[in-house]
């Protein structure tokens, strides 16, 4: 006979497991970090922060119940990270937003420290973790990109506007200025003189008659 206690432990493991993996299923990036120490305030104030910046879930999971969610998945790399109290935030629209949080968080909870991390499929050591969480997030990245067409767009804009509202009769060519007048015709060189005719010689005298 099965025991009902066992029965129902081995139910609400499942429970919780299948939770881990739905969960794993949306996520864009894990974080673990190391929730020894940390007191009810500061882990309310934690968990306050993650929930604000929106697309974050986090939760203190038993270390056996996520090796067992994580096992034949991409995330099955951060196994050898699961040691001690481990707390998990699960970012699911921004790789960055989780890490980036807790980041905000340590410098008034040092104790919290970065254990790994899993974007993209590859897992990640804790530098590697602190180092993804000073990457900006996709909003301020976009923000950033925009800012620096904004400058060369508004001085097109100016340009694009400047033509459209002027006066097309000065956006026509000048006309073509008239053609100069042709110097006056030459007057009409003299005709030439005829040489005057020679005087004709006078007629020889006739010879005396004998």
């Amino acid at each position: 006979m099965i025991n009902p206690n066992l029965e129902k432990n081995q139910k609400a493991k499942m429970v919780v497991i299948d939770e881990i993996k739905e969960r794993l299923g949306r996520a864009k990036s894990v974080v673990l970090i190391n929730s020894r120490g940390l007191t009810v305030a500061q882990d309310t104030t934690l968990r306050t922060s993650l929930r604000k910046a929106g697309g974050v879930d986090y939760k203190v999971y038993k270390n056996s119940m996520m090796e067992l969610a994580i096992k034949d998945t991409d995330f099955e790399g951060l196994k050898e990270y699961l040691v001690g109290p481990t707390a998990v935030a699960f970012s699911y629209e921004d790789e960055t937003a989780a890490a980036s949080q807790i980041a905000k968080q340590l410098k008034t909870m040092p104790i919290i420290e970065f254990k790994a991390s899993v974007v993209g499929g590859e897992t990640y050591g804790p530098d590697e973790t602190r180092a993804l969480s000073e990457i900006p997030s996709r909003e301020v990245l976009l923000s950033r990109l925009l800012g620096s067409f904004k400058s060369p767009m508004a001085s097109f804009a100016r340009v694009v506007n400047a033509i459209a509202e002027k006066d097309p009769s000065e956006a026509a060519p000048a006309a073509a200025a008239p053609a100069a007048e042709a110097p006056a015709a030459a007057d009409e060189a003299p005709a030439v003189e005829e040489a005057p005719a020679p005087a004709e010689e006078p007629a020889a005298e006739a010879a005396p008659a004998e």
